[in-house]
This record gives structure tokens, sequence and C-alpha cells, in this order.
């Protein structure tokens, strides 16, 4: 088992210091504290955790700028897109705003889309996510809205 407590993901920039880390820093570490890796999984359990402690317009930015920071640090700011980290936030506050568990691997039983990595190509084509604008800004669906959208919210 690997625990992260300073690199790539640890959400750490020049301006942050060891004693105070950031929210961000915080999620990963306690996301990593059972991972081997960070992958789908993880990242859906760093926005749940987000989601519930902060709530999702603020986990928006919270897991957005955390993202691009790592990015940034690990030498791969191209891989970066605004709008599939702004999506993602926004599918798992949606599903924990309908889930009253407290319990990480019970809210994914619950909601077991969330773990398919390709869950926003129900929502965006490839081409789109691909592009300039939903990298850099953010871009509404353009095959299927969002359901919190269909409800008229």
């Amino acid at each position: 088992m690997t625990t992260h407590t300073h690199g790539p993901h640890s959400g750490h920039d020049a301006n942050s210091t060891e004693t105070e880390p950031s929210p961000f820093a915080e999620l990963m570490g306690e996301t990593m504290a059972t991972a081997e890796r960070f992958g789908h999984r993880q990242h859906i359990r760093l926005t749940w955790l987000a989601v519930r402690r902060y709530g999702t317009s603020a986990a928006v930015d919270l897991v957005s700028d955390g993202i691009r920071r790592t990015a940034r640090y690990a030498g791969v700011p191209q891989k970066y897109n605004a709008t599939v980290s702004r999506a993602w936030v926004e599918l798992v506050g949606h599903h924990a705003g309908q889930s009253a568990t407290a319990d990480f691997d019970a809210f994914v039983e619950q909601h077991p889309a969330l773990l398919d990595k390709k869950l926003l190509t129900r929502f965006y084509r490839s081409s789109t996510l691909a592009g300039d604008p939903a990298r850099t800004g953010w871009v509404e669906p353009d095959l299927a809205p969002f359901p919190w959208r269909q409800a008229g919210r």
C-alpha cells in the first residue's frame, strides 16, 4: 500500500506548507490511504468526499483546481479538461444528493454507473470533450441533458 503525503497527487504547490495541507491534499490523502494507485474509483471517491464536505458548487472548484494543479505538477497540463472535471463533480453531486449513505462503497453500489469511465459519453460526443472549448471552460452536454436538468432544475 502506498500513502501519498507529498507528490503529484498531493495538491501541494509553492504556496502551501507541510503543516497546513490544502483541502484537496487532505481529500487526496484520505482517498489514497487505502489505495495502491489513483484510478477512476479513487477519483470518484475523492469527488464524493469533496461533495459531502463542501457541497457540489464548492467541490467543482476544489476538485477542478486540484486536478489542474496535479496535471501541471506532473508535467502534463494538457491532460486537464475543465468540462470533464466539472461534469464528474456534478454527476457525483447529483447522486450524492439522492443518497443518505455515509459509506462510499455503499454509495457506488447504489450508483454503479459512476464507476464507468465512459459515463460522460452518454451526455457528450467525444469530439466535443476533446475540443478546446471543453478543455478550457464549461461546455453543456450535446447528446443528452444531465438528469437534474431534465427534471427542470
